[in-house]
C-alpha cells in the first residue's frame, strides 16, 4: 500500500513539475523575418525588434548590448541569447541578461538561465529569462509588468581583465505567447509606460519681467496695527515699568536727617 501511494505521488509531482516546462517552448524565428544585425550601446539607443525577429551582432567582450521590443497585455515574452567566442580566453566570464520595462524597472524572470558563467574552454554560453504575463492594470506602486516598450541588455558582469575587448558573437531572439488580455483584475492602463524623451523648449531670449505698479506710500505704514502683538508688549513694557518705579518708591528707606 504504501508502495502504490509514494508511485502516486511521485507521478503528480513529476506531473507538477513538467507542466511549466512543457507550456515554455523554446522561442522560434518567425518565417520571413529580417535578422537585425546591430545593438545599441544605452536605453536611448537600444535596437527595436520585434517578437520572432532574429538578432545576430558581432561586439566585444565588455560592451553593454541594448533592444526594445514591445509588449502588450496579456503577453508572456521569452528572452533567449547565445554569445559565442570566437578566440580562447584565458578564464572563466559570467554573463547576464536583464529585461527592463518602459519604467526602467528591472523585472524578474520566471523561468531561464539568467546568468550563467563560462569556463576557459567553453565556446559558447546560453542565457534565457521568461517574464511574467503583461498585465493590463496595476497599482502605481507595484512592480508588475505593464504594457509598453521594454529593454533587453546582454552584459558581462565578470571576466579577467585580459579578455576584454575579444570579439564575441551574439545571437538573440525575442519570443511572445498571446494569452489574451482579459484579466480579473478591474482598470485598464491609460497609455502604454513609455519613457520621457520630450525636451524642453529652448528660450532663445531673456524674458522681459512685467512692470510692477508703485505702491502708494503712507506716512503712517510704518505703525504696528492696533491690537497686534507689538503693541501689547509695548503697552506691558511701559505698565511694568511704572510699577517697578512704584514700587520702588513704597519700599525705600526714608533717609534720616
Amino acid at each position: 500500500m504504501r508502495t502504490l501511494i509514494r508511485a502516486a505521488a511521485a507521478t503528480i509531482a513529476a506531473g507538477i513539475s513538467l507542466t511549466p516546462a512543457a507550456a515554455l517552448a523554446a522561442p522560434s524565428p518567425s518565417p520571413g523575418a529580417t535578422t537585425v544585425t546591430k545593438a545599441g550601446t544605452s536605453f536611448l539607443t537600444a535596437t527595436t525588434v520585434t517578437a520572432g525577429q532574429p538578432v545576430q551582432v558581432g561586439a566585444s567582450t565588455g560592451d553593454h548590448l541594448y533592444w526594445s521590443f514591445r509588449a502588450d497585455a496579456g503577453q508572456v515574452h521569452e528572452v533567449t541569447a547565445t554569445v559565442t567566442f570566437p578566440k580562447s580566453r584565458s578564464g572563466a566570464s559570467t554573463w547576464t541578461v536583464d529585461v527592463f520595462d518602459g519604467l526602467r524597472r528591472r523585472q524578474a524572470c520566471t523561468a531561464g538561465a539568467q546568468t550563467s558563467t563560462a569556463d576557459a574552454s567553453a565556446t559558447s554560453v546560453a542565457l534565457g529569462c521568461t517574464l511574467r504575463r503583461v498585465r493590463p492594470w496595476a497599482e502605481p506602486w507595484s512592480g508588475d509588468p505593464l504594457p509598453g516598450t521594454y529593454y533587453i541588455r546582454l552584459s558581462v558582469t565578470d571576466l579577467p581583465e585580459p579578455d576584454l575587448g575579444l570579439p564575441i558573437d551574439v545571437e538573440m531572439l525575442v519570443g511572445a505567447t498571446d494569452e489574451g488580455g482579459a484579466s480579473g483584475d478591474d482598470g485598464e492602463l491609460a497609455a502604454p509606460l513609455v519613457p520621457n524623451t520630450r525636451a524642453g523648449t529652448v528660450l532663445t531670449a531673456e524674458p522681459t519681467p512685467e512692470p510692477v505698479a508703485d505702491e502708494d506710500v503712507d506716512l503712517t505704514g510704518w505703525l504696528p496695527e492696533a491690537g497686534s502683538r507689538w503693541v501689547w508688549t509695548t503697552v506691558g513694557g511701559v505698565l511694568a515699568a511704572v510699577a517697578g518705579v512704584v514700587g520702588f518708591g513704597l519700599t525705600r528707606r526714608p533717609r534720616r536727617p
